[in-house]
Parts: C-alpha cells; structure tokens; sequence
C-alpha cells in the first residue's frame, strides 16, 4: 500500500509438522481460544490466499517480499514483518530466516540489535536499488519485535527474543512520545522528526494484541499506557463509526482532532483498524469497547450495502467501492459480533474474486489486498489466535493444500 507522505525531513515516499505443542502447559488449550470456525473441516480454506500461494509470488529467494503493483517494485518494511508473522503462523522455518536476513542486511544496515529498519527499498531514479527512506516506521518495528518475539517462545531460539527485546527497546526509546494532555503514545515515525501541536497519528498502527504482549514481557514500559490512550483515541475519532487512516492530538485543544494533511479520511490503513478489533481476544477488556466505537461497517453492511474506499469520517460521506482486500480484512470483525449473514456474503466475495486451484482468477491481486486477505482467512480458518495477554497461539497442523498461483 502507499504511505502518506512523511513529514520533513522524511522523504516523500510513493507509499511439516509441529514437533510439539511448544508452550502448551503455559497455554490454555487451543480450541478454547481460536474461531469456531477452527472446530470446523479444512473446506472452508481459501486456497489461493494461503502463505504458499503469496510466497510463490511476492517473496524472492533473497528473502526479500516484492510489491510489485509500485512504481519502483519496492519493498517495505512493513512487506517484512508481516512475511515475518505469517512465516511463524504457518511453520515456516526457513522463509523466516530468510526474510529477517535480507530485512537486516538491507534495512538495518546489517543489525536490527542496532537500528530499526528504514521503511522502504526499491529501484531508485539512478537506476540502482537500495533505500529509498530510511526513516522506520513504526507499526513494522512493533510487528518485527512481536514475530521475533513469538518465534523465540514457538520455535525455542532465544537469540530471536534477544534480538525482538533490542528492537522493542529502539521502538521506545525512538518513536515513544509523551504528548501533553495525553500521556504516552507511539507515534508513527520517530520523535526526533515528529512535532507539535498537532501530533499526527495513525490508528492503525496500534494492534491492541501486540500491546498487550509487550505489557505483559515489560510491565514498566509504556505500553499498557499507549494501549489504554489507542482506545480513547479511536472512540474520540469515530463520531460516525468509521476510523479515518489518521488523526491527530492537538496540544492546543486537548483533544483528538483531524489530521492537517490528510484529514478525517478513512480507506486503506483504516481498514486494518477493524481487522485487529475483530481478532482481539474475546476477553479482553476493550474488546466490546472498541466494536463499541467501529460500527459503522456493521451498520453499513447489516443495510446490504458495500463497504466504501474511501469515507469521511466526520460527515459520513463514502466514495467508491471497497476493493476485495476490504473484504478479507472485515471476516474476523463481522465474526466478533455473529454477524453470520454479512460474514457470508464477505466470503462469497472473496471467493468469487480469488478463484480456485483448478480455477485461478484471471489476475493476481496487489500485495496488500493478498495480506489482508491472509490475516482475515487466516485467523477464521484457525490457524492462529491471539490470547488474552497477546501471545499468538498457532495451529500448525492446520493447513490449506499449496497453491502456485501466478
């Protein structure tokens, strides 16, 4: 997906088996915390959004995972730490490996123990490849240090936990602010190029899972604190149920305001926002909340109607049709709230849209709708939960056939 572009000095951007069930006496069982639908025959997989299927097309044997509907075929870092986390999900040993090697070497300038990861790489004006902006962005040093520190746990390698406590310490360190009148908040970039009045922030960027997970490893960081501030921002942002891609806290106001660049828009980043209340543990405190706050795809889709690409947020106004992508990112939401008859409907678009091993659509989708797709079908399927305190529970043996869509 394109990133807004980033504030000065940034650069403008064009946006096998298990062996065991490792973990398992520290963990409830696992069928007391995934989806219904994990209880349920392998039928319901959709192939062609499985990790096989988007590996054979977006990650090199490098390890490098390649967008390639972008000008310049450029990577990302938010690209890695997603491959990252679905190369966890799914038992992939090597395709971790391989992407964490080429995310160091070529966006850490060869150490993440030491510096957190520019955001992006691609094919530069002079016709050679490298960075392109070497400011880190940081929802992908969040995932990055959750997926390291999950592996560490899931595969028994302590060098991955070492290394996700330096880049979780970066991230704190680096792109932790305490904004006046609000307290503690991650903001997207580092403090060092961000400013006031108006801090601008991304909602998105704020899975309550990940922040729970590092509450619970660092009981004194900042983290239960940005997680309690994300769900006041997100029920200040949404006078219409709909979270825009970015808002702001004004220093001035004492208040959550719209964001003076891009405004109170809701589209491409926003949908993630629904995508991570839906697969919140059903226990957790701001579950109900949140969904509380986000209603208005409920609402929108309980009248029969698509869910837009762009709305403002403020007036309620929506432009266009949500692309499919929309659609897998909204499964685990409209299954939180038993929302069965849009559920279904959802399904059969993504269906309709992703084809079949024997019949494969016509043309692959964009890198980003095919990892929204992944997370949706995913975690409906059963292959991952997260837990109350934000651990993430895998179930390997839970696997859709291989596919080599083009």
């Amino acid at each position: 997906m394109t990133r807004p572009p980033s504030p000065a000095p940034f650069c403008p951007a064009t946006s096998i088996s298990r062996r065991r069930w490792l973990a398992g006496l520290a963990l409830m069982p696992l069928a007391n915390v995934l989806p219904a639908a994990a209880q349920q025959a392998l039928g319901a997989c959709l192939p062609a959004t499985d990790w096989t299927s988007f590996a054979a097309r977006h990650l090199q044997a490098d390890g490098r995972i390649v967008d390639f509907d972008t000008p310049n075929q450029h990577s990302t870092s938010e690209g890695q730490s997603y491959g990252l986390f679905f190369a966890l999900v799914h038992n992939d040993r090597a395709a971790f490996a391989r992407i964490l090697e080429w995310t160091e070497k070529n966006l850490a300038a060869g150490s993440l123990a030491q510096r957190l990861p520019a955001w992006q790489w691609g094919h530069k004006p002079d016709d050679s490849w490298g960075v392109l902006d070497d400011n880190p962005a940081s929802d992908s040093d969040l995932w990055i240090a959750y997926s390291l520190l999950e592996a560490g746990r899931l595969w028994n390698e302590p060098r991955y936990q070492t290394l996700a406590r330096a880049v979780l310490a970066m991230a704190a360190r680096d792109e932790v602010a305490t904004l006046p009148g609000l307290g503690r908040m991650l903001l997207p970039w580092p403090k060092s190029v961000a400013k006031g009045p108006a801090w601008r922030l991304n909602p998105s960027y704020l899975p309550l899972q990940l922040l729970r997970r590092f509450q619970q490893l660092d009981g004194k960081g900042p983290w239960g604190e940005i997680a309690d501030n994300t769900v006041r921002m997100i029920a200040a942002v949404t006078p219409q149920g709909f979270v825009p891609d970015w808002c702001a806290w004004s220093t001035q106001e004492q208040a959550f305001v719209a964001d003076p660049e891009k405004g109170a828009v809701g589209s491409y980043d926003a949908i993630r926002v629904y995508l991570w209340a839906g697969m919140l543990h059903a226990a957790d405190p701001a579950r109900q909340p949140l969904l509380k706050s986000l209603y208005g795809p409920r609402r929108l889709l309980e009248q029969g109607k698509p869910m837009p690409e762009f709305i403002d947020t403020d007036t309620g106004v929506m432009r266009g049709t949500g692309p499919v992508g929309f659609s897998g990112a909204l499964l685990p939401y409209l299954k939180a709230q038993a929302l069965t008859p849009q559920l279904d409907a959802e399904l059969a678009r993504v269906r309709a849209r992703v084809g079949s091993p024997a019949q494969p659509a016509p043309k692959p989708l964009p890198y980003y709708e095919r990892m929204l797709l992944l997370f949706g079908q995913a975690w409906l399927d059963g292959r991952f939960a997260f837990s109350r305190t934000g651990q993430l529970q895998t179930h390997w043996r839970l696997l859709c056939p291989a596919t080599q869509l083009a």
